[in-house]
């Protein structure tokens, strides 16, 4: 690739990302749920075209555990053909069929870490909607803030326990690769 061209797709890349920088962790939160709402589909880990919808919302760090944990999945299904996958369901929120709706709450920011209430809806049309709490953390960056984790809230049973890195950690770890 030449330097021009490849000067090109730098600028394209720089300009075709929105800027999030000095926005507030609510800004950034309400952003985050603004695309995740717009797509979101409980299908596990997402896909590199998903992800980079994310983008603009995610820490690096975050980034690059999803695409391990992404990349970890693939490997697992070459080698185990007909399995199921090892992360099954919405990862964004507390429960397997994701969320319809979202608001989110009152954030505290401290130093270079901030943290978000999320209150999450899922109202499959059939039984009364379902609500929980869940809580997304965000961290400062040279960006700006961007989203690092997600803590799940829900209590009931089968739901997404504990945080979103541990799950991808897990996951990565049980891949056996």
């Amino acid at each position: 690739m030449s330097v021009r061209r490849l000067a090109l797709c730098l600028a394209l890349v720089l300009f075709a990302v929105p800027s999030v920088a000095g926005d507030a962790p609510s800004r950034v939160a309400n952003d985050f749920y603004a695309i995740y709402s717009s797509f979101h589909s409980s299908v596990g880990i997402p896909n590199a075209v998903d992800r980079a919808k994310y983008a603009p919302y995610i820490s690096p760090a975050f980034e690059k555990l999803l695409a391990d944990a992404a990349a970890a999945e693939r490997d697992f299904a070459k080698r185990n053909k007909g399995s199921p996958p090892l992360i099954e369901g919405d990862l964004f929120t507390s429960m397997f069929e994701g969320a319809t709706k979202y608001k989110v709450g009152a954030c505290k920011e401290q130093d270079a870490h901030a943290s978000c209430n999320i209150d999450l809806t899922y109202d499959g049309g059939k039984d009364a909607p379902v609500h929980w709490t869940d809580t997304l953390y965000l961290t400062k960056t040279g960006s700006g803030w961007r989203v690092d984790d997600i803590a799940y809230g829900a209590s009931w049973a089968f739901a997404n326990q504990g945080r979103l890195t541990e799950v991808l950690r897990q996951t990565i770890a049980d891949s056996g690769g």
